[in-house]
């Protein structure tokens, strides 16, 4: 079958849903096209409703397709994924591949941009490296996806009032003109806005323990970006004019959470996480001026296929 056309692409996804593996050839063809499609996407990506947002998926190959299953097929629906689609799960390049693969396919469709997980470091830590070398005996489809993973977007607005990031804020982004300018296509670096985008939490354990929230920026326990309180949110909102932010980066056992007095929410969307943790997941589907989140659970047993892997390591950031 010629590379490069329509229906080429089609048979990708359907043997990537079956999580059957792509030919190296065929992953660098896939990875280039997508490349190619997704350079040309601005930083901050700019959405419209109806739109479903979604948040980690982890090599969670069955549970991703048990979310189209719950959300709507492509191209009816509408998606935006929020990064972390790779590491801790059995199929993380067979989810990423088939990302790419429904990215180029229905690029309008399909919207990625760039979480923690996506960068050289991380990987080689927490388990894709790994699995590439384990089912590919080589390094080359790794180096392919770290390509594509440098130049995902940062972040996306949604109707002017909603907007998408991994992590959360930065001290170094006042206002989206800030995120704009950034030269995304590159390694996560070790500091600066864009690793803040990518690996920032709200602040609210001042909440949980003293219930009252604590104010302003903090050290980030995870070692990357930093932790936030609400009036940095709430400035933040004030000069870009949205209503409030959507993140995703923190496992939420109910599936989503609001923080700040319902300016922030964390969206989950990796069911039983490192098929263990006993988590629902949601996806938050919006539509215009008004918005609602859809939990599902864990794909059936009798949908997963036969992994390889027989342990998942103790893999937690």
């Amino acid at each position: 079958m010629k590379a490069g056309t329509t229906t080429d692409v089609e048979s990708h996804i359907e043997k990537l849903m079956r999580c059957e593996k792509l030919k190296e050839p065929q992953v660098k063809d896939l990875c280039n096209r997508a490349k190619e499609i997704i350079t040309k996407d601005p930083n901050l990506l700019i959405l419209s409703t109806p739109i479903t947002i979604c948040g980690d998926i982890h090599g969670q190959l069955p549970d991703l397709v048990e979310l189209f299953s719950v959300g709507g097929a492509i191209p009816w629906t509408t998606y935006l994924f929020l990064g972390d689609y790779v590491d801790r799960g059995y199929n993380s390049i067979e989810t990423f591949l088939l990302l790419l693969a429904l990215k180029v396919r229905y690029p309008t469709r399909v919207h990625l941009i760039r979480g923690n997980h996506e960068s050289r470091e991380i990987t080689q830590v927490y388990g894709f490296y790994d699995e590439v070398l384990r089912k590919y005996g080589s390094i080359t489809v790794w180096k392919y996806c770290i390509e594509t993973f440098n130049v995902l977007s940062l972040g996306a607005v949604i109707d002017g009032r909603v907007f998408c990031v991994h992590g959360g804020l930065s001290p170094t982004v006042e206002v989206f003109d800030d995120i704009k300018v950034i030269e995304r296509n590159q390694d996560v670096p070790h500091s600066g806005a864009m690793t803040d985008l990518l690996w920032s939490d709200p602040d609210d354990k001042g909440e949980r323990l003293s219930h009252c929230e604590q104010n302003g920026w903090g050290m980030s326990p995870r070692g990357a970006g930093f932790i936030y309180g609400p009036d940095v949110v709430d400035r933040f909102r004030m000069q870009n004019g949205v209503e409030f932010i959507a993140r995703a980066h923190q496992l939420v056992l109910e599936g989503y959470k609001w923080h700040f007095r319902n300016t922030v929410v964390t969206v989950w969307s990796a069911p039983n996480y490192c098929y263990r943790c006993g988590n629902v997941a949601s996806i938050l589907e919006m539509e215009p001026n008004n918005e609602f989140f859809t939990i599902f659970e864990a794909a059936p047993q009798s949908t997963r296929v036969a992994f390889l892997q027989k342990k998942v390591p103790d893999y937690f950031l």
